[in-house]
């Protein structure tokens, strides 16, 4: 598979969960709501915190959630490579948005498929260049705009080893991991 030049392959990985079982296992709004803090999007992008609802609320309004991880696995040659900066954030960017769009495009017709669901997005959301928040306006394709598990408190590395059965690795300076994986999901 390729995105622009990276060659890559990708495994999927799906679990259903009913959402009680996931608040109790994996939701601690207060604990990922600080890591949002962190974030440059905080308060920037509607699809990310501060919000105008309770997080654990948006949760409660559905009983099931249907997980989907996609593992972005890349070849040795790729990974043993050290990289400059430029270099690796343009990889990942092409390599995370490719997926995630495809991922976006699924997520929206399995919502048609399942009236009343809604999806989760993998990380924020990417439909604008610029955010109409930034300028105080409202959100310009609330149709499209979703919000992601760890947004609403969700531990995505605890949903992926808990209902995955796969493992984070986390990037190291100038080199890529031997994969990523986005993780999504439709609560319904």
């Amino acid at each position: 598979m390729e995105a622009e030049n990276v060659r890559y392959t990708v495994e999927r990985y799906e679990a259903d969960v009913p959402v009680e079982e996931y608040m109790e296992a994996c939701v601690d709004v207060p604990t990922f709501l600080e890591c949002c803090k962190q974030c440059g999007n905080y308060g920037k992008v509607w699809s990310c915190p501060s919000y105008d609802f309770e997080p654990e609320d948006y949760w409660r309004k559905y009983g099931n959630l249907h997980l989907i991880g996609v593992k972005i696995c890349f070849p040795t040659e790729m990974t043993e490579k050290t990289y400059k900066k430029e270099e690796l954030d343009t990889l990942v960017q092409e390599t995370l948005w490719a997926e995630k769009k495809k991922l976006s495009e699924e997520l929206m017709e399995m919502e048609q498929e399942n009236p009343g669901s809604v999806s989760l997005s993998a990380g924020s959301c990417l439909n604008c260049k610029q955010c109409a928040r930034l300028t105080g306006e409202p959100c310009r394709f609330p149709d499209k705009m979703r919000y992601s598990i760890e947004s609403i408190g969700g531990n995505v590395g605890l949903t992926v080893t808990k209902y995955l059965k796969q493992e984070l690795i986390w990037m190291e300076e100038g080199r890529l991991p031997e994969h990523f994986i986005l993780v999504c999901g439709l609560l319904s």
